[in-house]
Formats: C-alpha cells, sequence, structure tokens
C-alpha cells in the first residue's frame, strides 16, 4: 500500500489540489495530514477532492472546528496526536515534534514511523530503530511545497516536490 503524508496545507488550495491530482493519478487510497490545514473551506476541499481515508491531526494554525466536520466521512480526526495500524506498519502522527514522546507514550512501543509538520522543512532521521519524518509543506512558505509518499510494504519513503508533478 502507498500513503500520502501532507502537511502545513495553509489554505493553499492551488498546492493542495495538485498534489490530490497525484494521489489520484498514483491510486493513493490514504493520506495522513498532520495538521495547519488552516479553514474549514480547505478542510471540505481536501476531503471532497480525495476518495479514500484522511487521518488527520490539529495543527496551531486550524481556524475549523469540530462541527465543519460534520458529514466529512472520509476524515478520520484525531485531534492532537494519533497512532494508526496501516498496513502492518505502527504510524504516529502530531503537528509539533514537541509531540513526538506524546506519541510514543501512546503507541505503547516505538511505531515504525513518526510524521510531523510545523517547520515546514523536510526531514528524516533515524531514532531507535524508528523513522522521525517531516513531509515538509504543502504551502510553500519557508521551503518548496512538498508532501511524503510511503511504500508500506518496502518501508520506502520518497520526498515530492509540487512543481515536479504537473
Amino acid at each position: 500500500m502507498i500513503i500520502a503524508i501532507i502537511s502545513d496545507i495553509h489554505d493553499n488550495l492551488v498546492n493542495l489540489d495538485k498534489c490530490l491530482i497525484w494521489c489520484k493519478k498514483e491510486k493513493i487510497n490514504t493520506i495522513i495530514c498532520c495538521g495547519d490545514v488552516c479553514n474549514s473551506d480547505t478542510l471540505k476541499f481536501l476531503s471532497a477532492n480525495f476518495g479514500g481515508e484522511i487521518f488527520l491531526v490539529d495543527g496551531n494554525g486550524e481556524t475549523f472546528t469540530e462541527s465543519d466536520l460534520e458529514g466529512l466521512k472520509n476524515i478520520k480526526y484525531r485531534q492532537e496526536i494519533a497512532v494508526e495500524k496501516i498496513s502492518e506498519l505502527t504510524l504516529g502522527f502530531c503537528h509539533q515534534d514537541r509531540d513526538i514522546e506524546k506519541v510514543i507514550k501512546k503507541s505503547g512501543n516505538l511505531p515504525d514511523f513518526i510524521f510531523y509538520g510545523h517547520s515546514h522543512k523536510p526531514w528524516l532521521e533515524k531514532k531507535n530503530g524508528m523513522f522521525i519524518v517531516n513531509p515538509g509543506n504543502i504551502s510553500g512558505t519557508f521551503f518548496h511545497a512538498t508532501f511524503a509518499v510511503l511504500n508500506t510494504k518496502t518501508k520506502n519513503l520518497e520526498l515530492k516536490i509540487i512543481s515536479d508533478l504537473i
């Protein structure tokens, strides 16, 4: 299974749309979003333009409310931190790296991957046998607009630069 990991959209619908078009073309069925979608219109756009499952945690820039999530059946809202079992992998995610320890505690073991956002800077490190990954940002603020793609079978992780997609 191939999943996409996105973060820090900051209401940039142009870049989000490019990412979602690529995901559809590549038959991606699952997205993990590490927060900072921002407003409810962007949240609705994300839900309406992606047919698969979206796991979402809060960022520090959210202006949508929990009531805005009503009716968005494909969004699995997890609030501040989350741990999900996806295709035999334990995947944790949060918005800020300061919450990584909370993710580890919630998982009960070391997850295979922990994804976070906030800094907008793509980052990958391996610590104690797990990968800690920042997929960058969809908004293109401070750094190129990027997202990550994980093959859950091979554990291969790729960084995608949005300007290179289309």
